[in-house]
C-alpha cells in the first residue's frame, strides 16, 4: 500500500499543496476552517509528514541530544541516577513532541563524534549530563551557538544555562545532623573532585566542621559502590576512632555500610552514616540509610523546560532546586 502524499491530502481537502504544507508545518497563515478541513483529510488518509522535508521549512529537527559523559558500563549498570534522568527527560520531551537522541561521550574520540553530529544540524539542542573536569563539549557547543543546557553546574567557565540542586546546603544539613547527634570525629567519603557535585558536597562538609571546631577526615571515591567500600576501609585505617561519616552519594554509602559491617562496626551505634541522593535502595539498606533527598526527576524535568525555553530564544538563568534531609535508622 502506497504511503499517502501531500498531494493526496490536498486533493481530499480541496486546497492547494502549499496550504497543506503550511498546516503540516504549524504556520499560522491558514484560516481556522481551512485548517480543520486539512487536518480532517490528514486523519482520514493517515498521512504522516516527511520529517526531512518538514525540517527544511521549519529549520527544526524536533530532536534533542541527551549527552552523557560516562562509559556505557556506568550508565547502564548499577547507578540509578542515569536511568532516572534519561527516563524523566524522555517523558518530558515526548510530551513536547520531541525525539530523544541518546549519546555517550566518555572519551576524546566520542566527544569529537558528538560535536560533529550536533554541528551537522541533526538536533535542535542538547542536554549535557555528568560532565567531568575540562569537558570540551560545553564550550564547543557554545561556540556553535547550539541551544544547550547542563544537568549540574559546569566545571568549566562557560555561559550555558544549567539546573542543579543545592549540593552545598544538602551536605551541610547532612553533617549538621551528625553534629547534633554528638558525633565528634566525622569523616566524609567525597565524590570525584573533577565534578562540581563532588566539590560542592565536600565544601558543605567542611563548612560545618569548621563552624563546629572539628577536623576534616577525608577519603575520595568516584560515586560507585565499590569506591565507597574502599574509601571506608581507608578511613578506618587512617582514624579507627571515627564515629560518623557523611558519604557524598548513596551508592558509595552502600559500599561504606558493607565495609563497616565487615570491620565489626555497628551502625549507628559505633558509626553513624548519612548519604546523599535518596535512591530507592536507601530504604532497604541495613540499617535503612539517612540521606539527603536530591530531586532527580524534578531536576531532569526542569532541564527540559529550560532547554525548550532556550530554543525559543528566551533568556534562561540557572535553576537551583532545594534538597531535604530524610531521617532513617543509620543516623
Amino acid at each position: 500500500m502506497k504511503r499517502p502524499t501531500l498531494e493526496a491530502v490536498a486533493a481530499r481537502a480541496g486546497v492547494s499543496r502549499a496550504t497543506v504544507s503550511r498546516v503540516v508545518n504549524g504556520l499560522s497563515t491558514v484560516a481556522p476552517h481551512i485548517r480543520e478541513t486539512v487536518l480532517h483529510a490528514i486523519d482520514e488518509l493517515g498521512y504522516v509528514p516527511n520529517s526531512a522535508a518538514r525540517s527544511l521549512v521549519t529549520q527544526r529537527t524536533d530532536s534533542i541530544a541527551l549527552v552523557v559523559s560516562e562509559p556505557p558500563t556506568r550508565v547502564f549498570s548499577e547507578d540509578p541516577l542515569f536511568s532516572t534522568v534519561i527516563r524523566s527527560a524522555s517523558v518530558e520531551l515526548e510530551a513536547a513532541d520531541k525525539q530523544v537522541v541518546l549519546m555517550l561521550a566518555s572519551s576524546a574520540r566520542s566527544h569529537a563524534r558528538v560535536e560533529r553530529y550536533i554541528a551537522g544540524g541533526h538536533v535542535d539542542g542538547a542536554m549535557l549530563i555528568s560532565m567531568h573536569g575540562a569537558d570540551p563539549l560545553p564550550a564547543a557547543l557554545a561556540r556553535l551557538r547550539v541551544p544547550v543546557v547542563s544537568y549540574g553546574r559546569p566545571a568549566v567557565p562557560v555561559d550555558i544555562p544549567y539546573v542543579d540542586n543545592d549540593n552545598v546546603g544538602g551536605a551541610e544539613a547532612a553533617v549538621r545532623r551528625l553534629v547534633e547527634l554528638g558525633r565528634s570525629r566525622i569523616a566524609t567519603i567525597a565524590g570525584p573532585q573533577d565534578m562540581i557535585g563532588g566539590q560542592d558536597r565536600l565544601a558543605g562538609y567542611r563548612n560545618v566542621l569548621r563552624d563546629s571546631d572539628r577536623r576534616s577526615i577525608v577519603a575520595v571515591g568516584d560515586f560507585t559502590r565499590e569506591s565507597g567500600a574502599v574509601a571506608m576501609r581507608q578511613l578506618l585505617r587512617d582514624d579507627p576512632g571515627l564515629d560518623a561519616v557523611f558519604v557524598a552519594n548513596d551508592l558509595m554509602a552502600v559500599g561504606a555500610l558493607q565495609s563497616l559491617r565487615q570491620a565489626g562496626r555497628r551502625v549507628p551505634d559505633d558509626v553513624a552514616v548519612v548519604g546523599f541522593d535518596d535512591i530507592e535502595a536507601a530504604k532497604y539498606t541495613d540499617p535503612p540509610l539517612t540521606t539527603i533527598r536530591h530531586p532527580i526527576t524534578e531536576q531532569a524535568a526542569a532541564m527540559v523546560t529550560l532547554l525548550l525555553t532556550h530554543l525559543e530564544g528566551t533568556p534562561t538563568p540557572p535553576v537551583i532546586l532545594p534538597t531535604e534531609l530524610i531521617l532513617r535508622e543509620s543516623a
